[in-house]
């Protein structure tokens, strides 16, 4: 018996961005797909119903991946149905599945059964980001979270301005948004006067805001980030 097919379904980064978030093809995809594995079920079933779905929300079978089951998973149980020829879709709580995301794994782990993994165009916020920074898109790293402790945050944030200046690298990096404000103010004080750095914020919100420029420049503007999704990125221009 053929396996099923693994899709991996973008999910809106704001609320209020599903149009701008999905192609028509979704449409196609969800409407012959009645099982999943995702992060968050509630924002997973809020995006089906607003992305066209016209199969029953209670004939849906939703498989839990998030952080408090992912030590217990049981991949037997959750690829059941693909393993007897069925195919099923793979959703992140916002974005796309598997980048910088713990369905990472999941993916993994599809691969080392066999079967087909077909990733669905859709939100990324770190590319979105870095396609509206100016900053390098033929060189760049993400690095995730950076360290919480300040001893650590400082000497990761000037080891990453020396590597974009070094490898004319963007340097693209994140931070848990109740930790934005305290993020913002250790790069002002640990990065040099003509870093550019781009903060990008609320991306595909109706509020979204985009701006690059220098240390010294942020210095006389800085910004309200607290609580607010957030994607930072650094370059160091020769």
């Amino acid at each position: 018996m053929a396996l099923g097919t693994l899709y991996l379904i973008p999910v809106p980064l704001a609320e209020n961005a599903e149009k701008q978030s999905y192609t028509l093809y979704f449409q196609e995809v969800i409407n012959h797909i009645d099982e999943y594995v995702v992060e968050n079920e509630k924002t997973a079933r809020r995006f089906l119903k607003e992305a066209g779905l016209k199969i029953p929300q209670s004939e849906l079978k939703m498989h839990d991946y998030g952080k408090h089951v992912r030590e217990i998973t049981d991949y037997n149980r959750m690829f059941k149905s693909l393993t007897e020829g069925k195919d099923m879709g793979l959703m992140s709580e916002a974005g796309c599945p598997g980048v910088a995301d713990p369905g990472a794994d999941v993916v993994a782990e599809a691969h080392k059964r066999g079967i087909k993994v077909v990733p669905l165009v859709g939100p990324s916020s770190i590319l979105l980001a870095l396609m509206a920074s100016g900053f390098s898109g033929q060189k760049f790293t993400f690095h995730g979270y950076l360290p919480i402790d300040k001893a650590e945050r400082a000497k990761k944030i000037k080891d990453m301005e020396f590597q974009s200046q070094r490898e004319q690298q963007t340097q693209v990096f994140i931070e848990t948004p109740f930790r934005n404000n305290a993020l913002f103010d250790d790069l002002l004080k640990n990065c040099k006067q003509k870093t550019r750095l781009c903060v990008a914020c609320n991306l595909t919100a109706s509020d979204e805001q985009v701006l690059t420029l220098s240390i010294a420049e942020w210095k006389n503007r800085k910004p309200e980030l607290h609580k607010k999704p957030a994607i930072f990125l650094m370059y160091v221009q020769n």
